[in-house]
């Protein structure tokens, strides 16, 4: 049953990431983007990573694709001219694929807490690879590189928007 989930969403993300260079518009690849992460973090939970599935979540698919779709929206993609290649049937599409991927998700999150869930119920042994021991590393020995990222994907989207705003 692992293999099936593993190769459905090995599937989903080739697919997505595909699909984040054949669209055509920027919001749709965007959205892409969003599917391909999500599907990389049902891989790491079948891989019995579950932090590393929620940060994956979390960090990749939640807040730093809001910051791209925010900046993507402030450029404004749905001008008129954008909005006449809207396709109704695409979103019926996307409706679908959407209630299939969640219930997809289900299957595999109830399976997973029924036959994996224990052996997660200790501490590892040392507290290597728990929360606490990733979070004093990397609050400890990286925080300066955690810190220029920030920084660095926070000046990157001024710039955009400087830019962007420049133009029109």
């Amino acid at each position: 049953m692992e293999t099936l989930f593993y190769y459905l969403f090995a599937a989903i993300a080739l697919l997505a990431a595909i699909n984040v260079l054949a669209q055509r518009r920027v919001f749709y690849s965007a959205i892409s983007l969003i599917v391909c992460l999500s599907s990389l973090a049902g891989i790491y939970l079948l891989l019995e990573a579950p932090f590393i599935a929620v940060v994956q979540i979390i960090v990749y698919a939640g807040a730093i694709m809001v910051l791209f779709l925010f900046v993507i929206m402030l450029l404004d993609p749905f001008s008129d001219a954008a909005l006449r290649d809207k396709r109704k049937a695409l979103s019926y599409f996307g409706i679908l694929l959407g209630t299939a991927a969640m219930g997809l998700l289900y299957s595999l999150l109830s399976s997973f807490q029924e036959t994996r869930m224990p052996r997660f119920a200790g501490a590892p042994p040392g507290g290597y690879g728990s929360v606490k021991y990733i979070g004093e590393i990397l609050f400890r020995d990286y925080l300066l590189p955690f810190e220029a990222t920030s920084v660095l994907i926070l000046v990157a989207i001024i710039g955009a928007v400087v830019l962007a705003k420049r133009k029109s």
